[in-house]
């Protein structure tokens, strides 16, 4: 007989959420379903982008309108296709005689607009925790290295920097490739953050005057820095020690 793994809080103390206003309650249920969406002035008047004035073909859509539809495509979870369509279906809705970038376009201006992620505001100092990562880069590149023994371009690591708050919030990130070191990509990952510093957390990579001097900066003097010194450093104290 499977047993059965047992609550460790008495029954009697636990807290029962119960619902005290219900038609604020229900107006918010509603309003979950509510898909209405608008455009902001500012990128409906710079939809098309002024002419360069340079030799070769202009463009069609400014970046503002490339991020509009790059923004609604990753928050309804739109192919690229569904995301043409529905940005469509909207300037339509609104009366305006504007066209919608077309899949091609969306697809090759994604490598230069920069979409920014949506991240929870903050109203007071955070307590931020950073690390990296690396991340293994696969694909026809790495299939030519191994078949022919030759290096690739394609091919290597790249290193995923980032940073959360003490909820898990992811709130700052960057990648970066593999060379690149910690301490120098944390003034990146603070420029990020709106919210000031409280408190800030990483591991021995930290551990530098920069790191410090950017902490500070950012958070100002009464931020409290948790970082503990490097390997190197304490076996290096241990071996010159009484």
């Amino acid at each position: 007989m499977a047993s059965t793994k047992s609550s460790r809080v008495n029954p009697n103390y636990k807290k029962r959420y119960r619902v005290g206003n219900w038609p604020a309650y229900e107006r918010g249920l509603r309003a979950r379903g509510d898909v209405t969406v608008w455009f902001a002035e500012e990128a409906l008047n710079t939809w098309t982008p002024p002419p360069t004035r340079r030799p070769g073909c202009q463009q069609r859509y400014s970046d503002p309108a490339i991020l509009t539809a790059l923004t609604l495509r990753m928050l309804f979870h739109l192919p690229l296709r569904q995301t043409e369509g529905f940005v469509a279906s909207l300037l339509r809705l609104m009366g305006r005689h504007l066209n919608a970038p077309d899949r091609t376009t969306l697809c090759r201006r994604n490598r230069d607009v920069r979409v920014p992620a949506l991240r929870r505001a903050n109203d007071g100092p955070i307590h931020l925790i950073v690390d990296s990562t690396r991340l293994k880069i696969y694909g026809a590149g790495e299939w030519c290295a191994r078949k022919h023994r030759k290096a690739t371009e394609r091919g290597g690591w790249r290193t995923l920097h980032i940073g959360v708050d003490d909820d898990g919030d992811v709130v700052t990130e960057t990648l970066t490739q593999n060379t690149v070191d910690d301490a120098d990509v944390l003034p990146d990952l603070l420029g990020q953050i709106d919210a000031p510093l409280g408190r800030f957390t990483g591991d021995g990579a930290y551990d530098t005057r920069s790191v410090y001097t950017a902490v500070g900066a950012a958070g100002g003097s009464g931020v409290a820095v948790v970082v503990p010194p490097r390997r190197w450093a304490t076996a290096s104290a241990e071996a010159t020690g009484p």
